[in-house]
């Protein structure tokens, strides 16, 4: 067995020659992994002595850099951080080896961007498919009830401090269904591995998920409240290799019977406002005129009949689709007020409805009451309220 300063000699051989090999690749000098690791290992008592020539000769391939991490499956300056961080651990724990800066927490959920895609918020399933981007994109395409976030996780770090984070934000979440590819290359990554690790035996005093396997499974960024509150809301249904979007969809089912509601917890912060809504109090009208809506059942067409706020008829629209007669209405600017639009979007719905079913229609009134200035503006027009005409369609 080797002595302590033979491991440590050999490390220092490992560190040195594939510091080597990046230097000589191009895309590592604009490459957060090759700049950070230098950096972080310059200020060690190796750096400045056995080390220092070939951190130099790093130094000076530096570019602006970048990209944080190419996903390279061979990556030199991860394996030489890892060597040195086994052979020197109380100089290594210490030292900030990933490239990746903590983003900053936007407003709204997720709090924390990522390679995700949201369906639902108030969805109890979450879904993390590892190295299996194409399976996140499959399921968001599919959209199954209960889905409410399915995303990738590539490192046992800062991936698994925003998995926490993003969930803690929202007490909907209750289920997380690890699948997907785990990475296994020359970096030592094993994300999977190590999400399910922190399920099974949490983390040390130091914040080390225990038992992972991975090499840089620290969670630094996240308190011991906010995993204690992670581990407390998330049940872990584990199904790593698993690839097939049709078994996730099947067991999303599953979990979606499931459902235990929100959880209530210390740590959640309000990310996302909850308004009730109400009654729109005062009618606001539309500069451009107003639009009358009706079916005509002999044609099975929708007609539409813009009128200018002096009671003019300028223009009919006519056609099959809901779609087509209000995007024809936008572009010939006849919506230009937010209330108009969804009104009148509410309205051909309706008339649209009336020609499949054969139901009855009638233009509703709009919301809210005209003020009396704006009664002086409006015209007489303004006063018929359920002829063929409709009301007076202004909003």
């Amino acid at each position: 067995m080797a002595s302590g300063k033979e491991a440590e000699d050999k490390a220092l051989e490992v560190v040195t020659q594939q510091l080597a090999e990046a230097v000589a690749a191009a895309k590592c000098h604009k490459c957060g992994c090759l700049q950070q690791t230098v950096e972080a290992l310059s200020t060690t008592d190796a750096g400045k002595g056995s080390l220092a020539d070939q951190l130099s000769k790093a130094k000076a391939v530096f570019q602006p850099k970048k990209y944080d991490c190419l996903g390279c499956a061979i990556c030199w300056p991860a394996i030489a951080a890892n060597a040195f961080a086994e052979a020197f651990p109380a100089a290594g724990e210490g030292l900030d080896l990933c490239p990746t800066e903590e983003p900053e927490v936007r407003k709204g959920w997720p709090p924390l961007p990522g390679d995700h895609h949201v369906v639902r918020s108030r969805a109890p399933v979450a879904v993390c498919t590892l190295n299996s981007g194409g399976l996140a994109a499959r399921l968001n395409e599919l959209s199954p009830e209960g889905l409410s976030i399915a995303g990738t996780l590539h490192t046992e770090n800062l991936g698994i401090e925003r998995i926490i984070k993003n969930v803690i934000a929202n007490p909907h979440l209750r289920f997380l269904i690890l699948c997907g590819e785990d990475t296994q290359q020359a970096i030592g990554h094993l994300p999977g591995q190590t999400l399910q690790s922190l399920f099974q035996d949490g983390v040390d005093e130091r914040q080390r998920i225990i038992g992972a396997k991975g090499k840089r499974p620290f969670l630094k960024n996240v308190t011991r409240d906010e995993i204690d509150a992670f581990l407390k809301q998330i049940e872990l249904v584990p199904c790593i290799g698993e690839i097939d979007e049709g078994v996730i969809v099947k067991e999303i089912g599953e979990l979606l019977k499931r459902d235990p509601g929100p959880v209530e917890h210390s740590v959640a912060t309000k990310v996302v406002e909850t308004v009730q809504a109400s009654e729109q109090k005062q009618l606001k009208l539309d500069k451009a005129g107003y639009l009358v809506v009706y079916p005509d059942a002999r044609r099975n067409l929708i007609v539409m009949e813009h009128y200018t706020n002096q009671g003019v008829l300028d223009c009919i629209i006519e056609g099959v689709t809901t779609a087509a007669l209000y995007s024809t209405a936008i572009g010939r600017g006849f919506l230009t007020v937010l209330d108009h639009a969804a009104y009148i979007g509410a309205e051909l719905a309706r008339a649209e409805n009336s020609l499949l079913t054969g139901a009855a229609y009638v233009q509703d009134k709009a919301a809210g009451e005209i003020g009396k200035q704006q009664e002086k503006s409006c015209g007489t027009s303004c006063q018929s309220t359920n002829s063929k005409e409709g009301k007076c369609g202004k909003s």
